[in-house]
Parts: C-alpha cells; structure tokens; sequence
C-alpha cells in the first residue's frame, strides 16, 4: 500500500483518513481532491456534512468523501486514444 504524504500543518484525523483510502484507492487522487475541496472550504463554501466536533477544512473534505458527498471523475486517457 501506498502511503500518503500531506504537506499540511497539522495532523489528519487517522480515522478519516483511513476510511478515505479506503474509497479513494489511489493516493495521489486523494490527495488532489482533498487539496481541492480544502481551498473550496476555505474560500467560503458550505460543507455538506454536519459535525458535533469542530474539524478543520481537510477534515471536513475526507468526511465528505467518507459520506460519498463528494464526486469525481478519473480521467481516462485510453478512452481518449481512440
């Protein structure tokens, strides 16, 4: 298994992010998304998902994914070739 990198300031939920793996098995997809969906949060949006705990912005997007209230597409570039 992979392991996954994050250049953030402080430390992840080990639960969330383990759940999160579990769905997003590419970490490098992972990675993306919850960078993404972070600056989303930070810039204003609403999260999707309700908690009784304060969470951070990169938490808010692995629980998120976790809940499957977060979509994605994988490009696939075989497709393209044709």
């Amino acid at each position: 298994m992979h392991s996954v990198h994050f250049k953030w300031r402080y430390t992840l939920r080990n639960d969330y992010l383990s759940k999160a793996r579990k769905i997003i098995k590419d970490p490098n997809v992972l990675v993306n998304l919850v960078s993404r969906r972070t600056k989303q949060l930070r810039q204003g949006a609403k999260p999707t998902v309700e908690s009784l705990e304060r969470l951070d912005a990169e938490d808010i997007a692995l629980k998120e994914i976790i809940e499957g209230k977060l979509a994605f597409d994988l490009w696939d570039v075989s497709s393209e070739q044709a």
